[in-house]
């Protein structure tokens, strides 16, 4: 059966023939596409699809949208994917092509095969049908209630089908558990009732099923008022006289045994590594019935275990409260009384909303092992089909509860048939359960795994007895791979993700914490904003990145895997053992050649493979090498091999890879002669590092001079290199020696995603290498090499993030990070100061892009203490400087030299939200200050990054007009110099930012940004089309046009959502929230402020900050004034943002605001005279000149009703004052307009109107200071 090429059964996506995904980027286009498919190779009307992707809100040129995302939907698919045909777009595909379409065929095909009476047959080909649903059908539909309706129906009727065939086929046991599921979250669906008391019936337990007939029966009276149908009511008769029943079928009909080959009713799971589990009661693949069961708990084997004796670890230290362990299994024939008090956890059918606790199905009694466990769902999907084991969470499989109000959705249940039975281990390759994909960054390994299954079902005890688990071994031994391994087996227990963390490039042990930081994901991905958008208002909360490691996994239940800890040991000893102290949910895998020393280390040895496994590995690599290889031709030749290699991993595969020129017996001979190390006449096995290097200089031996010179050289790479870096860095001999070293498997070769290969050494091999660079003299001439190439590859790169090889040069820099990173290290190693200065200057906007701003700071800093400061007095004026520092030649000098001084303080400047504190000195502030002296609006340099960056000194110590004329001057600049269109788009919407803050400015704020989002258009590049779609939604929302703001955030999303920019996807997503807020879609704004908090909790990125503060308005105006003062709480304690003027001065208004809200009018003024002091700041009036009003009026109301309502002329006087500070034509929010009404009314109800009129006057005339002296 061909490949399916679209799915959405579950989250949308199309497939390449190899079934690798193709990227369909943004909710529109996969909701699009959605459409399509679900009418392929039929026309669909251009007006049905507007209304199906917009969900009843087109834009305003709908015509023109549908066709520009029709052309994104071709550039994804291929131009043929989407024909356009009779006023509308057809989808050329055929019904078999979708998932949905394939899943119907084959329902229809399996249920006429039951009908005929072949349950084998019919079984066989709804596992086929019920194997293509992956979560909630049609989820990228907007609206989907219907169809899903429809379809969720449908998926129900199969698997009552399903469950009829595993009946027929004599599967009652196995089928029982998943239809107790299925009545449970269907108690009403007599069908379902029926084959489970069918069940009952078959597996013997005909008390239980006359129980449960009863409980049926007083559950349809007492919800429907009605009795049992008639067939529940015959199948009740059958049940009290019962009679001699034929053995059931287990074979079918004739024939219909599965061409694939597969057992009749399997269920089955189409993708590599689905392999079931054995059968019950049978050994794994290399192991023995009576091997040790692994402990209980979520890091168990996710089947049933003894229960846990007094005193282990259970569930609870892994995230899970008291009580929330396995359940102990009723006695057989127990019955739960109707109405059995509900397991928390439990929800009821896909799209309901989840029940308080699981109700046990009536009758139902769980037979010995079969306790009922919280968590389970069945979703489309996620149902397991009889005759397999119960997945976890299964009411039929003791497990942990889910973590306290965690009910999985449809999609998040693991797949049913892939958990082993008790004792079992799966099978080599097999995955752990199958669900949606989960947080987490293990890579899927390339190559067989062969043995271990023993060492993976202990290491899974391990897991579940202790915090810390050190897989404890030799170099080759197996410990990388085995930790994988063991880790994908245990990755449905931890919630939060198994995260891999490679400690082999790290060369300094003080980047220990910064490199596991990296793997768990805790960098955020973000556009960077300008105006509004550019001041960073919420920093990092820490600095130490063993603090922002500890704030990210503190209420994680996560699987750390650290691998490689044996060259930096104690740094990784230290950071574990304070993770471990600080988050009480996280678990530790490691891998090292010596244990890390921390208390309740539990260390687990990896053993050589014995001589079967090692053979079996052999076999596997061998053949890999040598096609047609089998150690059977020459078994004892084979045995040697193993034997004398000590069963080490990469020993044996090593060997295997010399099967492409030598047989097993030369093989076997030449270790005789050149291993003598491994024997040392004694044939005594040596220390196991010296095992290793016998190995490797066996290897080295075989090399010729230049595969030796390129292999020594290859060390210095971090994370691996391209052939051109090789080249670069190897010389002219790295081709040829490159292809031969890969065909010695001494260099791993991996194509690397942008269409050419990647290579790397092995971590024992690169140890090894560098060694030999030492001995022979080369490392400072190849780390210089190194340093030069990856200089060059940033300075010729940074270009290319302008324009329409972003997204190519943006990859580049990633995959060459730690590389780009090892070359700054030495270069400030080596106090280099020039090579730092353009290796900054380079990275600069790559890390503005993605928001890394903490290597920002941190590198800049570094290499600014390789030279003197340029703005240290006396201030020197900057001379004009039209081409970039990075296009001159080295040596810099003069002027250029400077202007890279200057420019790298630039970027230390633009990070200082990561350091508040450090720029509120006075020295500091007179760095600001030089700096703002050092330039004159409209030099060249300050049209371009880093130079831009002047304008945040000017924002922090000018006025607004200063400002205003610094970005006028530049835009002029760039519109008289050729070839400075990218930077003229850049200054547009930099000032199209500046202006949306002021109201009497946003029609050229309109303007700036129309023009910019033309040009970054025609430029092709993304970043530039989100941030001017960012800033002119920000000026639409002071007009007012609330929903035309929507509609462009909406597209910035998308565009941020291509580049890959989940932390400004979410800063923008809040901005979003606000403008449905104030449009009136209050219910969705609100809904997707609380998204962001939950996706950004932890993260330091400013999308919280901005999200807790328009949620807070929300929650405030209506009344739920206890949870706004908790969001501003939490706003205070989880980032630095009340150290940012403008910041603290928003939360102190919001403070201020709600205590007016519950009429605490003295903490109002009080609150209210600090954040006036605030918005005096320029920064805080260039970037919200409305601020000092909004406070005034606050302040009004808390006046008005403090004392009696003595100082109610005061009220008036600052509603006046307030009103006139506003910049003409301000549009109010909703909130202002409600404090603004409320103010008015309460001190007009005190002074009479004539009296307010005049007091209201006189407020007008007073200066800013003399309005907050009033309060």
């Amino acid at each position: 059966m061909d490949p399916v090429r679209y799915r959405i059964l579950g989250t949308t996506q199309a497939l390449r023939p190899d079934g690798t995904p193709v990227p369909v980027g943004g909710a529109r286009l996969r909701a699009l596409l959605t459409v399509l498919a679900l009418r392929p190779g039929r026309a669909v009307p251009a007006g049905l699809l507007v209304d199906e992707v917009w969900h009843g809100d087109p834009p305003a040129d709908a015509t023109g949208a549908l066709q520009a995302l029709v052309g994104r939907l071709r550039r994804a698919l291929g131009a043929d994917a989407v024909a356009s045909a009779d006023g509308g777009y057809r989808l050329t595909a055929a019904p078999d092509d979708i998932d949905l379409h394939r899943f119907e065929r084959l329902a229809g095909e399996g249920t006429r095969a039951l009908a005929d009476g072949d349950p084998a047959k019919a079984a066989g080909v709804l596992d086929d049908a019920l194997a293509l649903w992956r979560g909630p059908v049609l989820a990228d539909l907007p609206d989907r209630t219907a169809e899903t309706a429809r379809w969720e129906a449908r998926y129900l009727d199969v698997l009552r089908a399903r469950h009829t065939a595993a009946l027929a086929l004599g599967h009652a046991d196995q089928s029982l558990p998943e239809l107790t599921a299925l009545c449970d979250a269907h108690p009403l669906d007599e069908s379902l009732q029926t084959l489970r008391l069918r069940a009952l019936r078959d597996a013997g337990r005909t008390a239980q099923a006359l129980a449960a007939y009863e409980d049926v029966r007083r559950l349809l009276a007492n919800r429907l008022g009605s009795d049992p149908g008639p067939e529940l009511r015959a199948l009740h008769g059958e049940l009290l006289t019962p009679a001699e029943r034929p053995a059931p079928s287990r074979t079918g009909s004739a024939g219909s045994a599965r061409a694939d080959g597969r057992e009749p009713g399997a269920w089955h799971r189409a993708g590599a590594g689905s392999r079931g589990p054995a059968p019950a009661g049978t050994a794994s693949a290399a192991g023995t019935a009576d091997q040790a069961q692994p402990a209980d708990g979520p890091w168990a084997s996710g089947a049933s275990g003894p229960a846990a004796a007094p005193g282990t670890r259970h569930g609870e230290d892994f995230g899970h409260g008291p009580g929330t362990g396995p359940t102990a299994a009723p006695a057989p024939g127990h019955v739960p009384a109707s109405g059995h008090a509900p397991v928390p956890g439990l929800a009821s059918a896909p799209g309901q909303a989840p029940a308080s606790g699981f109700v046990s199905a009536p009758g139902h009694a769980p037979g010995p092992g079969q306790a009922p466990a919280s968590g389970y769902v069945p979703a489309p999907g996620h149902v397991p089909a009889p005759g397999r084991a119960p997945a976890p969470g299964h009411a039929s499989a003791p497990r942990q509860a889910p973590a306290s109000g965690h009910v999985p959705a449809p999609g998040q249940v693991p797949a049913p048939g892939q958990v082993p039975a008790p004792g079992q281990v799966p099978a080599p390759g097999a995955t752990a359960p199958a669900t949606s994909p989960s947080p987490g960054n293990l890579r899927a390994r390339l190559t067989s795994f062969v043995g271990r299954e023993a060492d993976i079902q202990a290491i899974r005890g391990d897991i579940a007895a202790a915090r810390l688990v050190t897989l404890l071994g030799p170099g080759g031994a197996g410990k990388t791979r085995l930790s994988q391994e063991a880790a994908e087996a245990v990755r449905y227990a931890a919630r939060d993700g198994v995260w891999l963390a490679e400690l082999a490039p790290v060369d300094d042990p003080g980047a220990v914490p910064e490199a596991v930081l990296t793997a768990v994901g805790a960098r955020e991905t973000v556009l960077y904003g300008a105006g509004a958008e550019t001041m960073r208002a919420g920093g990092e909360r820490h600095d130490d990145p063993v603090e922002r490691l500890a704030e990210h996994c503190g209420r994680r239940r996560m699987l750390i895997v650290l691998d490689n800890c044996e060259h930096v040991v104690d740094a990784a000893a230290r950071l574990v053992e304070e993770l471990l102290e600080r988050c009480p949910e996280l678990t530790v895998l490691a891998t090292s050649r010596e244990p890390l020393g921390v208390p309740g280390e539990l260390l687990r040895p990896v053993e050589p493979l014995p001589e079967p496994v090692a053979l079996r590995l052999l076999a596997d690599r061998g053949a890999a090498a040598r096609p047609g290889f089998r150690i059977e031709d020459d078994p004892e030749a084979a045995a040697e091999i193993c034997r004398r290699l000590d069963g080490l991993p990469l020993a044996i595969e090593l060997a295997a890879a010399r099967l492409r020129m030598l047989t097993p017996r030369q093989i076997a001979d030449r270790l005789d002669d050149r291993f003598r190390l491994l024997t040392s006449g004694s044939r005594t096995v040596l220390p196991r590092q010296q095992t290793l290097r016998a190995v490797v200089d066996w290897s080295w031996d075989l090399l010729d001079e230049d595969e030796r010179d390129v292999l020594r050289r290859l060390s210095v790479f971090a994370g691996g290199c391209d052939l051109a870096a090789a080249e670069a860095v190897c010389g002219p001999a790295a081709l040829e020696a490159l292809g031969s070293l890969v065909d010695k498997s001494l260099v791993v070769a991996a194509p690397s995603g942008d269409g050419e290969m990647r290579y790397r050494l092995l971590e024992t091999v690169a140890e090894y290498a560098g060694e030999r660079l030492d001995e022979a003299g080369q490392r400072a001439d190849a780390e210089r090499a190194h340093l030069t190439y990856y200089r060059e590859l940033a300075r010729t790169t940074d270009p290319l993030l302008r324009g329409r090889g972003q997204l190519a040069a943006i990859g580049r820099l990633e995959r060459e990070y730690e590389n780009l990173r090892t070359a700054l290290r030495r270069a400030v190693a080596a106090r280099d100061e020039q090579e730092g200065l353009c290796l900054i200057l380079s990275l600069a906007f790559f890390w503005q892009m993605r928001d890394l701003r903490i290597d920002a700071r941190n590198w800049s800093r570094e290499v600014q203490e390789l030279g003197p400061d340029p703005f240290a007095p006396p201030v020197r004026p900057a001379a004009p400087l039209w081409e970039r520092c990075t296009d001159v030649p080295f040596p810099w000098t003069g002027e250029v030299l400077e202007e890279a001084r200057r420019g790298i303080h630039l970027v230390h400047l633009a990070c200082m939200d990561a350091e508040l504190d450090a720029w509120q000195t006075p020295e500091a502030q007179e760095k600001l200050r030089a700096i703002a002296r050092t330039y004159e609006p409209g030099l060249p340099q300050t049209c371009r990054s880093p130079g831009i960056l002047w304008l945040f000194a000017v924002m922090l110590t000018a006025d607004l007009d200063r400002v205003r004329t610094v970005v006028d001057a530049s835009v002029r600049t760039c519109r008289e110099a050729p070839g400075y269109e990218w930077e003229l788009a850049a200054g547009l919407q930099l000032r199209a930012n500046l202006l949306a803050n002021r109201s009497d400015w946003a029609g050229d704020a309109t303007r700036d940004a129309d023009e910019s989002l033309e040009m970054y258009r025609r430029l092709g590049d993304l970043w530039g089309t989100a941030e001017a779609l960012s800033a002119r939604a920000e000026t639409r929302e002071r007009k007012g046009r609330y929903m035309e703001a929507a509609a462009d955030y909406e597209a910035a999303i998308e565009h941020a959502e291509q580049l890959g920019a989940r932390a400004q996807t979410a800063v923008l997503t809040a901005r979003l929230g606000r403008a449905l807020l104030e449009a009136g879609e209050s219910e969705r704004g609100e809904r997707l402020l609380r998204e962001v908090i939950t996706l950004m909790e932890g993260r330091g990125n400013e999308a919280m900050p901005f999200a807790r503060l328009f949620l807070t308005g929300r929650l405030g105006m209506t009344d739920r004034v206890a949870e706004a003062r908790e969001q501003l709480r939490l706003l205070r304690e989880e980032s630095s943002v009340a150290h940012f003027v403008i910041f603290d001065a928003f939360i102190l208004g919001a403070e201020a605001w709600l205590d007016v809200a519950e009429g605490l009018h003295d903490e109002a003024l009080v609150r209210t005279r600090r954040a006036l002091e605030r918005a005096a700041d320029p920064l805080s009036e260039v970037i919200a000149p409305h601020m000092r009003s909004a406070y005034l009026v606050i302040a009004a109301v808390a006046l008005a009703g403090c004392d009696g309502g003595s100082r109610a002329r005061d009220a008036a006087r600052c509603i006046g004052a307030g009103d006139a500070a506003l910049p003409p034509s301000y549009i109010a929010s909703a909130l202002e307009r409600e404090t603004h009404a409320r103010a008015v009314a309460a001190a007009r109800a005190v002074l009479g109107d004539e009296e307010y009129e005049a007091a209201y006057a006189e407020g007008g005339g007073l200066s800013p200071e003399e309005a907050a002296a009033l309060v």
